[in-house]
């Protein structure tokens, strides 16, 4: 018989006692990670004498929250608290440094309540993750107080051709951190690389807050920012929160690109929030591009943007194909004869080889038994399913049983072989895809590029030649115009003095006329008219709601009640639902831009609402990149 085991009494444990409490300021305001959305107000907590030289603004702290203990960032330290009821004590300080000061706190309001959110979802963007190491070798210095400063202006600067935009901002940069610090927000790896690789030549080492980095380098280069100096900071979009004093500048490089608008919920850009520093820190703000973005070119419109740009005239030829060929007749002469004087550039606007395939003899498309379209990988291979990915050996046409096939939407790898055939004894130089290269010899030579990938040179371009043009305008979101100005401006740049730009598109197109006098405001203002005209951003406030679709149709009506009811502006439209996929549906919500403050307020009270009911599987975004 098994001898029984002595019962084993569950030990209890309780929180160890905070001790005595500060005798001044015995309270600290705490933004906490409550991890649920409606609970995004501050809350007051006990602070323990043992923490009160520690507990300051900005400070990161445990405290308990529920049953647990979570993080929270201390606002500010107050001889009251807000409410009668017994207050817990902050339980540990995690880090003595302070990770904002008292105006980027103020920012981070400012962008929740503008984007109708819980302010640590962007505490999360904002302030990099803590790293001990990094905390306990950090040598903190007194830090950086505010200023009174006068309102600084905001520029838009247009990049100008024969000239490196990278070299231009960085002369900027040296200037302006003669006087204040500089932070630099710019869309990619490839574009922060370049930068900072030209500050260093020049004697300046920048501090980079960007996913280049390692954690540790991170942090550690944003816990010296809120020590005085003239820092130059650099980094991708979060980097847009970095504190700075007032009074610094801000540089905002490519500022249409739509890697400048978060990812995640809820989706603030880099942009407005530029803008936003400017009244909070008082910053002189540059956003740099070749062409402004609708929303900068309203504002430009408005005189609240100063445009900076210098008058000048490149050489610019358009070429129509009657026949949808790749190359137009007439072209093949100016490519010749630039070939002879160095590089010339292709930019194509797809990967692959034949991303549609249609019948030669009455054009009907290929499918898969799946139904969707086939293409080919390779000018050898078997027409394979984008989507099921099945292979179809003897293809044969549905409707007129031929098997002669007809390729359509060339990629970059069948438009080489036709460029080739053309153009023999030029080596051809591919940069695309996971090859891209930064650099090119200054030699005769053949560079195919797709949208974005283009090398640089030393001395530019003989002749860039952008195929397919009206490829690029004819995608079918809002934003396909402004990509597609952007794309050619920039490409075009990128000619030598005396270089010419070949584009295969009619030559009646606006952007044609644009490129010759290097002036896009006609195809902007054409473009605010027509979106005034239907009332689509930017002359309206947008937002997109995306949640289960057998809960859209209640929540429009809901929408609709509101509207009735006067809680939202009558000028209020809703379009939707739309459906996106068998689960989700999508609801888009405009709004005049003089209702924001009411719109945003009402959204983030649905928002609020539905978390209580624990609707927790719709997401918000206010102004997105794309409806």
């Amino acid at each position: 018989m098994a001898t029984p085991r002595l019962f084993k009494l569950k030990s209890q444990v309780a929180a160890a006692p905070s001790g005595p409490v500060a005798t001044e300021y015995a309270y600290a305001r705490v933004w906490v990670d409550t991890g649920v959305f409606h609970l995004d107000t501050p809350f007051d907590y006990e602070v323990p004498a043992k923490f009160s030289e520690h507990v300051s603004t900005g400070v990161r702290v445990q405290v308990p929250f529920g049953n647990r203990e979570v993080e929270g960032l201390v606002i500010e330290r107050v001889e009251l608290p807000q409410t009668t009821s017994q207050l817990k004590a902050i339980t540990k300080v995690l880090s003595p440094h302070p990770v904002a000061t008292a105006q980027s706190l103020q920012l981070i309001q400012a962008v929740a309540s503008r984007w109708a959110t819980n302010p640590w979802e962007i505490i999360k963007s904002a302030i990099p993750a803590r790293v001990a190491s990094v905390d306990k070798q950090h040598q903190e210095g007194p830090m950086f107080t505010r200023e009174k400063v006068s309102s600084a202006d905001i520029s838009f600067i247009g990049f100008q051709p024969f000239v490196d935009p990278y070299r231009a901002v960085v002369d900027l940069i040296v200037a302006a951190k003669k006087n204040s610090s500089v932070l630099l927000v710019a869309p990619d790896e490839r574009d922060i690389s370049a930068l900072s690789n030209l500050l260093a030549q020049q004697g300046t080492q920048p501090l980079r807050i960007d996913s280049s980095v390692t954690r540790s380098e991170r942090y550690s280069a944003f816990l010296k920012l809120t020590s005085p100096g003239n820092h130059v900071i650099i980094g991708a979009r979060n980097a847009i929160f970095a504190p700075i004093a007032q009074g610094s500048t801000i540089v905002v490089f490519k500022e249409s690109s739509p890697d400048l608008y978060e990812i995640r919920n809820p989706g603030w850009n880099v942009r407005d929030i530029a803008l936003m520093r400017n009244e909070i820190d008082k910053a002189k703000i540059f956003l740099c591009g070749y062409v402004p973005s609708l929303e900068v070119a309203a504002l430009i419109e408005a005189k609240k943007i100063r445009y900076i740009s210098s008058a000048i005239k490149i050489q610019v030829k358009a070429f129509s194909s009657a026949d949808s060929s790749l190359l137009p007749g007439r072209i093949f002469t100016d490519i010749r004869t630039s070939l002879k004087n160095g590089p010339v550039l292709f930019v194509l606007p797809r990967k692959g080889y034949a991303n549609g395939i249609l019948c030669a003899h009455c054009k009907n498309t290929a499918l898969c038994s799946c139904g969707a379209k086939l293409h080919l990988l390779n000018s050898g291979a078997t027409p394979s399913c984008k989507i099921c990915g099945e292979y179809v050996n003897d293809w044969k046409c549905n409707y007129c049983g031929r098997d002669k096939k007809y390729v359509v939407a060339r990629g970059i790898d069948r438009a080489a072989e036709e460029i080739s055939r053309a153009f023999p004894h030029f080596p051809i130089i591919f940069s695309f895809g996971d090859v891209i290269k930064d650099h090119v010899e200054p030699k005769p030579s053949i560079i195919l590029s797709t949208p974005g990938a283009a090398p640089q040179v030393s001395g530019g371009y003989s002749a860039v030649v952008i195929l397919e043009g009206l490829t690029y305008f004819n995608h079918g979101d809002l934003r396909a115009n402004e990509r597609a100005n952007e794309l050619f401006f920039e490409t075009a740049s990128m000619i030598k003095p005396g270089g010419v730009v070949l584009l295969s598109i009619e030559d009646s197109h606006p952007i044609v006329s644009s490129l010759i006098r290097w002036n896009p405001s006609s195809i902007l203002k054409r473009e605010l008219q027509q979106r005034e005209e239907v009332n689509f951003p930017p002359s309206v406030v947008s937002a997109v709601i995306t949640l289960p679709s057998a809960q859209s149709s209640a929540l429009v009506s809901g929408i609709n009640k509101a509207v009735s009811d006067e809680r939202l502006t009558e000028k209020t439209r809703v379009l939707g639902p739309t459906k996106i996929d068998a689960a989700l549906s999508k609801i888009v919500i405009l709004s005049p831009l003089d209702s924001r403050a009411m719109f945003t307020s009402f959204l983030h009270e649905l928002m609020r609402r539905r978390s209580i009911a624990k609707k927790v599987d719709s997401t918000l975004r206010i102004d997105p990149y794309s409806l």
